[in-house]
């Protein structure tokens, strides 16, 4: 059992520099996203992103370049299902097939959310961090005065309602498929809402809820310290009490700085987080998922054509996540480094 296995997400539609560099390091797994754009050349057929062919077609384009496709953090429409309302059992059925293909495939994880209309928010995309660097900032005074999206307000005893229904409903399909649902947090985790939306994976008891609701280990955690760090002021300890559940199965390694209601990206090494605490936490769980960066500042000469994914912020965060591992790997069998 290999433990903290470093694995990059690579959103770029066909193959980069950047893959290659991937493999130079010796990271060898990778993240995708759905072939979802209709000039993509992976959609060689008419189907759907999420359908068998331009999933296995994406499969193996990743493959040729050397890489394992370990999980997918993307999904087919799921607000219908989130919100409980006409059109639900539609989203449902595709989300079948999607994990159903998942399964066929050997792509054994699925990063899902169930932040309902507002996904993933942040204010700004251009704010200078340490250097110069740009980096990405959330201010909720900036946010939270909109009005609410056009799918319109919901509140939380509808959203885990909706949530309980679908992972009664998606967990066998799950299970049967050997696919493990890892859910990631809100982001940013605000209490209680945003415009009008509420959140409700925005505390770490959440989650806890959340494994209980249908005792699976199909049914598990995207832990993104970016988020748990806003959620709580000793990181590592919730590492290791949701870790010993076993059902932890994608890292997201990242810091952050501030408060949910204000805060700013950071580099992986001066955030508000104690970093080495937190891979000694992944150590002592034995964690044997994947870990990769998130959200990494754009240095000079670079670009990022994604917010928060350019190459030389990615390079320098795998750089330390994989130093900081063998580190602590080595603290644990009495070795120097």
């Amino acid at each position: 059992m290999e433990l903290i296995r470093l694995a990059e997400i690579i959103p770029e539609s066909r193959p980069s520099v950047f893959w290659t560099m991937l493999r130079q390091l010796g990271v060898t797994e990778a993240v995708g996203v759905l072939p979802r754009s209709p000039m993509d050349w992976r959609r060689v057929t008419i189907d759907n992103p999420w359908d068998y062919t331009p999933l296995a077609v994406y499969k193996q384009m990743v493959e040729e370049e050397g890489l394992t496709l370990t999980a997918i953090e993307d999904n087919p429409p799921m607000d219908r299902l989130r919100y409980g309302v006409a059109g639900a059992e539609e989203e449902f059925d595709q989300v079948c097939q999607f994990v159903e293909n998942l399964g066929k495939l050997q792509i054994p994880i699925w990063c899902y959310n169930w932040a309902a209309a507002i996904n993933w928010q942040r204010s700004s995309s251009r704010v200078r961090g340490r250097g110069g660097a740009i980096v990405s900032g959330y201010d909720h005074n900036l946010v939270g005065a909109n009005p609410p999206p056009l799918m319109g307000p919901i509140d939380a005893d509808t959203l885990w309602r909706t949530l309980e229904n679908f992972l009664k409903r998606i967990v066998p399909v799950a299970e049967k498929a050997g696919v493990k649902l890892a859910l990631h947090p809100d982001d940013p985790p605000i209490l209680p809402e945003i415009r009008g939306v509420a959140r409700i994976m925005n505390n770490v008891d959440a989650f806890y809820r959340l494994m209980d609701l249908v005792p699976s280990e199909a049914n598990g955690v995207t832990l993104c310290q970016g988020n748990f760090t806003l959620m709580t002021s000793d990181l590592p300890l919730v590492i290791h009490e949701l870790g010993s559940m076993g059902r932890v199965y994608f890292v997201h390694f990242r810091d952050v700085r501030g408060t949910p209601e204000k805060f700013v990206e950071t580099f992986i090494d001066e955030g508000q987080t104690d970093m080495a605490q937190c891979m000694r936490a992944y150590r002592d769980i034995s964690f044997d998922g994947i870990m990769r960066s998130d959200h990494t500042p754009t240095l000079a000469g670079d670009d990022a054509e994604v917010p928060g994914y350019s190459t030389y912020g990615r390079l320098h965060a795998i750089g330390y996540m994989a130093g900081l591992r063998d580190a602590v790997l080595s603290e644990s069998q009495g070795t120097a480094v």
